[in-house]
């Protein structure tokens, strides 16, 4: 069964951005290529059960299991040792990954207290646009009543747009809720 997002980017999101933007090629076209759902768990230092439920909770969220990421460097500051578990990440693609656009846009995002739309300038001057939320729970797949700690995490979502601009106009093709700007 094909995604909604992926069928919607097929018959509708093309044919608009070829006359908006202008082009001819159809491989031209901007697209998102993958989308990377990291949560930095920092407490996993002292708490390694912080650590699993991170990697439950990303894995419930996503359909995918996540990757445990390790420290690259010793800080003596932070109790950190090269090679500690501090976080986790999933890089979705193809059906998941719209999947994933959909929930978040949908039915994670219109959750999030005091939500006035997203930043317009999470953009990183090569097409990709970068996302936090400040909890978890925002997803419905979570019960709250087993991830009673709140955790952050953040959402890059990778494109094949040469500029910002025509991010941000695929984007919002797909329906997320950018922020006017003033």
């Amino acid at each position: 069964m094909i995604p909604r997002l992926q069928e919607k980017y097929k018959n509708e999101i093309i044919p608009e951005l070829e006359n908006e933007l202008s082009v001819k090629n159809p491989m031209a076209i901007p697209r998102i290529e993958k989308i990377i759902v990291n949560m930095g768990v920092g407490s996993a230092i002292n708490e390694k059960k912080h650590m699993e439920e991170a990697v439950d909770a990303l894995s419930q969220i996503t359909g995918q299991k996540p990757v445990v990421t390790q420290a690259r460097k010793s800080i003596a500051g932070f109790r950190l040792r090269e090679g500690m578990k501090i976080g986790c990440k999933v890089t979705l693609r193809h059906q998941r990954m719209y999947e994933f656009l959909d929930r978040l846009i949908s039915l994670a995002l219109p959750r999030v207290r005091d939500f006035r739309g997203l930043n317009p300038n999470g953009f990183d001057n090569r097409g990709n646009y970068n996302m936090g939320l400040s909890e978890q729970l925002v997803f419905p797949e979570l019960n709250p009543d087993k991830f009673t700690r709140p955790q952050g995490m953040t959402i890059t979502i990778v494109t094949s747009a040469k500029t910002d601009d025509e991010a941000r106009l695929l984007l919002k093709k797909f329906g997320m809720p950018f922020r006017a700007e003033k």
